[in-house]
């Protein structure tokens, strides 16, 4: 949402909100940014009656501020809503999804584009160091999306990335987790089932091949192409002759080495997949290379 709003007021809104308790780093981010910020919830808050009120998924049914909303209809929507509605259309989105990763795979892919001067819009779970905040709207084509399982508003229980309009969608991994709106692991495959039904026929999906909990998932993808990455051999996209270091990682992916400065092989795996959906949007081997240097 801070993330969001500064990218707005970049683009010449003006934007200020509320929250029950602000704190660093995002309070800093946000006051260096000129973005006020009413400390806890009133109706005085929107006295003002902004021309849109975007409510976030951590308010319900009793707030002050939500209540007024409605009562005085004034319009709203979730945070997804307005990135589906207002940025999204016309755009060539890349969403990254999966239970853990996320926030660190589309990260490294945004910093593919951007050192690439692909100038891309961009939505992160965090404030990258090279990229300094988390959210950017730009004029050019593409569009990358932190894709997040959790619920939208209380007005609309789906998941947030059902609004995000993939052209590519990446799968990282998935097991169950946010057991206070998902009651077991299928009930987070039918949410997961339902977001890759979006990918058009010119789309592609990029799934974990060795995760099993996503097989059933690329059962079903006929209707646009699915490709899987992974260590094991069956992958459309294999890592293999990984190097784990100290200060970083190396592996093959074809006949191209590749070194990444994140140790471990979940992000082995992270890299893979960046490095699988770099090249099927153009990008060469050593442009990804570069970016990752």
């Amino acid at each position: 949402m801070a993330s969001v709003a500064v990218a707005m007021k970049e683009k010449g809104f003006a934007v200020s909100g509320s929250d029950q308790n602000v704190y660093p780093p995002m309070s800093t981010f946000l006051a260096e940014r000129g973005i006020e910020v009413a400390t806890g919830y009133a109706e005085a808050n929107l006295a003002h009656r902004p021309d849109l009120v975007v409510i976030g998924n951590a308010i319900s049914r009793g707030n002050p501020e939500a209540e007024w909303v409605l009562e005085n209809k004034v319009r709203y929507c979730s945070l997804p809503e307005l990135l589906r509605d207002v940025f999204l259309p016309g755009k060539r989105t890349l969403v990254v999804t999966g239970t853990h990763g996320k926030t660190t795979t589309t990260a490294l892919l945004t910093w593919v584009f951007e050192h690439s001067g692909r100038n891309p819009s961009f939505l992160i779970g965090g404030i990258p160091d090279n990229l300094g905040q988390g959210a950017r709207f730009t004029d050019s084509e593409w569009f990358i999306l932190e894709g997040d399982e959790y619920d939208t508003a209380f007005f609309d229980k789906r998941s947030k990335f059902v609004h995000y309009r993939p052209e590519v969608a990446v799968l990282n991994n998935l097991e169950m987790d946010h057991a206070d709106i998902f009651e077991n692991l299928p009930a987070i495959q039918r949410s997961f089932s339902h977001f890759i039904r979006l990918i058009p026929r010119n789309g592609l999906l990029l799934a974990n091949g060795d995760d099993p909990n996503i097989a059933p998932l690329l059962a079903e993808a006929r209707h646009y192409p699915a490709k899987r990455f992974g260590l094991g051999e069956a992958n459309d996209f294999r890592a293999t002759g990984i190097q784990l270091e100290p200060d970083g990682s190396r592996f093959t992916l074809a006949a191209t080495e590749f070194r990444v400065p994140l140790v471990g092989e979940f992000n082995v795996r992270n890299a893979l997949a960046v490095a699988a959906c770099a090249r099927h949007c153009g990008f060469t081997d050593a442009a990804i290379q570069a970016a990752f240097d």
